[in-house]
């Protein structure tokens, strides 16, 4: 294909990796780049980090680039080391955030970048940081460079496999043959064994090179640069939006807009970005639905899932145990508000709302109080789409078209008077059999603040009166608001603890309903008594899911993850502040981590909390309103900058629709 008939620019970064230093891949970077630029391609070479040698300048040199060697190279140390050893002892510093500035300059500069790593995947750039983590921070598919001799099957796929375990994307493996002799059976035999065991394409094999000046002649038609150029990203996000539409049916979703429109399709995340099909990069603004915690792809949960499917992914705990649901048993109760001994498993905060109505129900029917059936909730309150988790909801846009379907319960409508609710409890306490809340703040309801105390005084009253607590903090929990849990702000020890969400740090679907040794008791009869707590799910305390939570609750520790949220919730209270002089907003409301920006007056069809958030996308940043309020909820590592990159693009967009 000539220059006329060339496709049109990729905007496209390929980054070359290999099994090991010295099998060719500085000249499989240099084979791709001049057949690429045969094609009619501007091409752009990177070599970011180096230690000895002349790579940058070959690749340079060989590729023609007019770019500055310091473009190309940005790091360098002389000693042929590892780069942490190699720029430590030069006592250098790698910046990975200029590495991955000067790569997006030249993104925007060459339809098709090439990075050439140092070494392999797991050689180290810093004590802490990796090739691997590296290539994933660039948002780059990868090309595995091979030598063709014995033993490259094993070098190979355990580098394919690694790059797998590092939610990388292999493009496919170059063999380069580094030697003068002859082929034997494993160089003819290994390519095809490789594609085979490894389930990876091989896009060819580079001959031995005898002269640099070779290299575009003896390359030509040796790798199926088609192949790599038939990954079209736009392409498969059509395939991808087409079967979404086909197939799928989305939750808290009309889909008449839904078909009508074309949906971000996410393929992969880290940190605190998710990155879609066609490799662009958003901030997660609301911790994919309030559940991330300590940011997408962290390696301390990953390697605790790895290590338990390596032992076992799920056994039932109806008539079994296992150690790690025990073990997260532990550490729940050690962590959680005082007096809460027990836990019981569940899938998501609904189910755990659920468990903890029936609980709370049939506990005051075993003991003898059969009066007790009554359950108080506020109103706005939101406690899950169950049915039970519905009869316990507030908030009418989604509740009323199942009035039919639900328990009745008692509504209470003001936190300001609490004595009016002392004079509900006074009057009916004989027939309440527990008090339902979410503690301190009202998500769903557009993030509605408590009067300060109003959680102490309810403690009070249903302890008075003989009404449970159940405290819900499905999306309070974990953090969110300053704390671990939002109970702690006010000292206060709920009967039943319903968590959820940021329980697995966003990676597996877990609940968890804790309850006082008391309302265990209440279920301890002798088995003819058919007083059992019948209730439970296939996947109740399973083990992946209990391992992620532990890594979860571990990384707390180690990162001391609370202590460091103060600054950070400063910086958010200080920032909103401005919001509050834009004509539309009308409450700015923060507790912790958690905020909602209301806007108004707007009907709820004008949809103006739907297009500020789509307004948002446009600079890479991913929220969803709730209604015309406009929710923040980051997770706990977002950094300084981020959040002001978020705010910057919240009053931007609002400014821009308003």
């Amino acid at each position: 294909m000539d220059k006329s008939e060339k496709v049109k620019p990729l905007n496209r970064g390929i980054f070359i990796t290999a099994t090991d230093t010295g099998v060719g891949k500085t000249v499989v970077t240099a084979a791709l780049g001049l057949l690429l630029q045969k094609k009619g391609y501007k091409v752009g070479v990177m070599k970011p980090v180096q230690c000895g040698g002349q790579d940058a300048k070959f690749l340079r040199t060989t590729l023609r680039s007019k770019d500055p060697l310091e473009k190309i190279n940005p790091f360098y140390a002389e000693e042929p080391l590892s780069p942490h050893l190699a720029f430590r002892r030069a006592e250098k510093n790698i910046d990975i955030i200029k590495i991955i500035s000067i790569y997006q300059e030249l993104l925007n500069k060459y339809d098709f970048v090439l990075v050439e790593g140092a070494g392999g995947l797991m050689v180290p750039l810093t004590e802490d940081y990796f090739v691997a983590d590296l290539i994933r921070d660039l948002n780059l598919d990868t090309i595995i460079v091979s030598r063709l001799g014995l033993g490259t099957i094993n070098h190979t796929l355990l580098t394919v496999h690694q790059a797998r375990q590092a939610g990388l994307n292999v493009s496919g493996v170059i063999f380069s043959d580094t030697s003068r002799k002859e082929r034997g059976i494993p160089e003819q035999t290994n390519p095809a064994e490789i594609k085979t065991l490894g389930q990876v394409p091989v896009l060819g094999v580079i001959p031995y090179l005898r002269s640099v000046s070779d290299i575009l002649k003896e390359c030509d038609g040796q790798i199926d640069l088609d192949s790599l150029l038939k990954a079209d990203r736009p392409a498969l996000t059509r395939q991808f939006r087409k079967w979404d539409k086909e197939y799928i049916w989305h939750p808290f979703t009309q889909m008449k807009d839904w078909l009508e429109d074309e949906p971000l399709v996410i393929d992969r995340a880290d940190g605190c970005y998710l990155i879609d099909t066609d490799g662009n990069r958003y901030l997660d603004g609301v911790s994919s639905l309030w559940v991330n915690v300590h940011g997408h792809r962290r390696k301390e949960i990953d390697a605790a899932l790895n290590e338990q499917i390596n032992k076992l992914s799920h056994s039932t705990l109806l008539g079994l145990a296992n150690t790690a649901s025990i073990e997260l048993a532990q550490k729940l109760v050690e962590i959680a508000p005082g007096g809460l001994q027990k836990v019981f498993y569940s899938d998501n905060g609904s189910t755990a709302v659920e468990v903890a109505l029936k609980m709370s129900y049939q506990y005051w029917q075993n003991t003898g109080r059969a009066n007790k059936k009554m359950i108080v909730h506020l109103a706005n309150s939101y406690h899950g789409d169950t049915l039970g988790s519905v009869s316990v909801g507030g908030i009418e846009l989604f509740h009323k078209v199942y009035r039919d379907l639900i328990f009745k319960t008692i509504s209470f409508d003001t936190l300001n008077d609490l004595d009016k609710l002392e004079e509900l409890f006074e009057k009916s306490h004989e027939e309440m059999a527990a008090f339902i809340v979410e503690p301190l703040i009202q998500g769903a309801a557009g993030m509605l603040l408590w009067p300060q105390h109003a959680l102490r005084r309810i403690r009070e009253l249903c302890t008075k009166y003989e009404i449970l607590l159940i405290a819900d903090e499905v999306a309070t929990g974990f953090g969110r608001t300053g704390k671990m849990f939002a109970c702690e702000h006010e000292s206060v020890h709920p009967d039943i603890l319903c968590l959820a969400k940021g329980l697995t740090g966003g990676y597996l679907p877990l609940a968890a309903t804790l309850t006082k040794k008391k309302i265990f008791d209440g279920f301890l009869f002798d088995h003819k008594e058919q007083k059992t707590f019948f209730h439970g799910h296939t996947y109740t305390g399973n083990p992946l899911a209990c391992a992620a939570a532990l890594a979860n609750l571990k990384i707390f520790e180690k990162d001391n993850t609370l202590k460091k949220l103060a600054p950070k919730i400063e910086f958010l209270r200080d920032g909103l502040r401005a919001f509050r002089d834009l004509s539309h907003v009308v409450e700015v409301r923060q507790l912790g981590m958690m905020v909602g920006i209301e806007l108004g007056p707007f009907a709820w069809e004008e949809r103006m909390g739907v297009k500020v958030c789509q307004k948002a996308r446009e600079r890479g940043v991913i929220l969803r309103p709730l209604g015309n309020v406009i929710v923040l909820m980051p997770s706990l590592v977002i950094s300084i900058e981020e959040l002001k990159f978020l705010l910057d693009t919240i009053r931007w967009a609002i400014e821009e629709v308003l």
